[in-house]
């Protein structure tokens, strides 16, 4: 879901790239995509929420893990839209965004490793909007992973028949 009047700023602060064996070979990759969204700050028309994205490779060829900050700001009803989860694919909406800013630099790295990188439309077809693969959410709510009454999410996400780019 697009909504017109939030504006999502990403910001990166931490990307880690492993690439796990010296030789990749040509083939089927599939990507598994962990995620963990919490709310760090909440304001008048303005939300910080943490990210933390892991995405691994079957074969295991590469890992990259990814920290950040993602600010909205619009009205207080949007930005609340925006962190719904879709009832569709099972994903906040608000991933989907983070998903799009972060892909630049996992592809960048994954370039400078000579390594797979994951697809850009890793959750969604870009032909017809539709989930690529398996997509879930859990939310787990402990003392110490829950910040403004808002429960820390887990996302996960594999992609099938992604093909490893040499």
């Amino acid at each position: 879901m697009y909504v017109p009047n939030v504006s999502v700023d990403v910001e990166i602060k931490s990307i880690l790239g492993v690439k796990l064996v010296e030789k990749t070979e040509g083939g089927t990759v599939n990507f598994d995509v962990k995620a963990r969204l919490e709310e760090k700050e909440r304001r008048s028309q303005m939300v910080k929420v943490g990210f933390r994205l892991f995405l691994t490779t079957k074969p295991s060829l590469v890992k990259f893990e990814i920290e950040g900050v993602a600010t909205l700001k619009g009205k207080d009803a949007n930005i609340n839209e925006m962190l719904e989860v879709d009832p569709e694919t099972k994903v906040p909406y608000v991933f989907h965004k983070v998903y799009q800013q972060t892909f630049t630099a996992m592809y960048l790295l994954s370039t400078m490793l000579n390594a797979p990188s994951p697809p850009s439309d890793l959750l969604f077809s870009s032909k017809h909007g539709e989930p690529v693969g398996d997509v879930s959410v859990e939310s787990e709510a402990t003392d110490a992973e829950v910040v403004s009454g808002e429960p820390e999410m887990q996302v996960a996400a594999e992609a099938e028949n992604v093909e490893a780019k040499q």
